[in-house]
């Protein structure tokens, strides 16, 4: 019907609002050191790498870095930034966790087909545990970013001082070095900096989760459906991916969103859908990567070796 074309393309706008707002993103990180296309590009080799790594190892996190490098970035301000990236999604978590769980509740955010009794209470345990861990990480962090840079340089130049790692001793002082450099150039940023990329931040993640919200829309007809604890299973549903030992959390996605939100969605068509929303939201990255990355190494790599 009309009704269910228009969710899908919705769907597709929220991918687009997603990928829109991570590009935003990283241009006011970077002070607009990349133009639109660069950052494109920076995005889609990000995305791509945090779909194939787990997220248990912190995904594309290191490739990402060695990405903004290579586009001219300079490393400090390289790491700085996507520290700073990996900060601004953990407020979102940090923030919206508590938030659905206090509006919509636990029955509802832990409702599901195959998740009563003690298996239920497995996943509620792990999302608060994993929720921790998170937080006290973020924490580190900001710590690090906007308090006491030094101690993570000495840190650094500890770990490489051991005969394995000392030849690589000297780059990392001087990353050291240019960390402290950006961390005090963070602390000097106005609000606008602030206000966009938290924005950009928010924006990025609500399209994300929304995604699954148009496609159960899409076949559920004129059906009331509770939005709100749609998403807020997916905040769920995030944050127990995160510990995921394979690829972009392959496996352990579908089976949660059946049984997470199976309840919605009519019977039968559950896997569909899963297969649907990773269609989307997980599968172009790879294509994406796969297209640009060959190019990309040539042109950034092996050019300016």
């Amino acid at each position: 019907t009309w009704q269910s074309t228009l969710w899908i393309v919705m769907a597709f706008f929220s991918v687009v609002i997603r990928d829109l707002a991570y590009m935003m993103r990283i241009r006011v990180l970077t002070n607009n050191e990349l133009n639109w296309e660069r950052s494109f590009i920076v995005i889609m080799l990000w995305e791509c790498s945090s779909a194939l790594a787990p997220g248990i190892i912190g995904g594309g996190f290191f490739f990402a870095i060695f990405i903004l490098s290579r586009e001219g970035v300079n490393m400090g301000r390289s790491i700085s930034v996507i520290t700073f990236s990996s900060f601004l999604d953990g407020i979102f978590l940090a923030v919206m966790a508590p938030l659905v769980y206090w509006i919509a509740g636990k029955s509802q955010l832990f409702s599901g087909i195959h998740l009563s009794g003690a298996l239920g209470a497995g996943f509620f345990y792990s999302f608060w545990t994993v929720y921790f861990i998170i937080l006290a990480y973020k924490l580190f962090v900001a710590y690090a970013l906007f308090v006491n840079p030094y101690f993570i340089k000495n840190a650094l130049v500890a770990i490489f001082s051991v005969p394995l790692l000392r030849r690589f001793r000297r780059s990392v002082i001087e990353t050291g070095n240019q960390l402290i450099i950006a961390s005090e150039d963070l602390k000097t940023k106005n609000f606008r900096y602030w206000a966009l990329s938290i924005f950009a931040t928010f924006a990025s993640w609500t399209a994300r989760y929304s995604i699954v919200n148009c496609i159960i829309h899409a076949f559920q007809g004129s059906e009331a459906l509770p939005d709100f604890v749609i998403y807020g299973k997916q905040v769920v549903m995030g944050i127990i991916i995160l510990v995921s030992p394979t690829p972009g959390g392959s496996g352990l996605a579908e089976v949660i969103f059946n049984d997470f939100l199976g309840g919605f969605i009519q019977q039968g068509l559950a896997p569909t859908l899963a297969f649907l929303w990773r269609l989307l939201s997980y599968y172009p990255y790879i294509i994406a990567g796969a297209i640009i990355l060959p190019r990309w190494v040539r042109k950034k790599v092996f050019d300016k070796v």
